[in-house]
């Protein structure tokens, strides 16, 4: 829970790169990220615009069998939005459903 708290604060504070860092020292340590580290480092990317990492962290979340709520989703149509990706937000949204 640490680390998804630093993550987020990371996030509002709109430092999406140290966010990365933190993520990367997690795996490092050998802990094992939730839905909540996953949401939050995809919502500093969201805010970083860096939509193409979002989606990337979105498809490892999916692989490691975690399911995204509707925090993780939001995050990612809004990081694909604001990367004018509308397309993928439709997709995503079409998900939801």
């Amino acid at each position: 829970i640490t680390h998804s708290t630093l993550i987020s604060a990371c996030e509002k504070g709109g430092q999406w790169e140290k966010a990365l860092a933190l993520f990367g020292e997690l795996q490092r340590r050998g802990l094992k990220p939730n839905i909540i580290t996953y949401s939050a480092l995809i919502s500093a990317c969201e805010k970083g615009g860096q939509w193409e990492k979002a989606v990337a962290l979105f498809g490892e979340l999916q692989r490691r069998g975690l399911k995204p709520n509707i925090i993780t989703y939001s995050a990612l149509i809004s990081a694909c939005e604001k990367g004018g990706q509308w397309e993928k937000a439709l997709t995503l949204f079409g998900e939801l459903q």
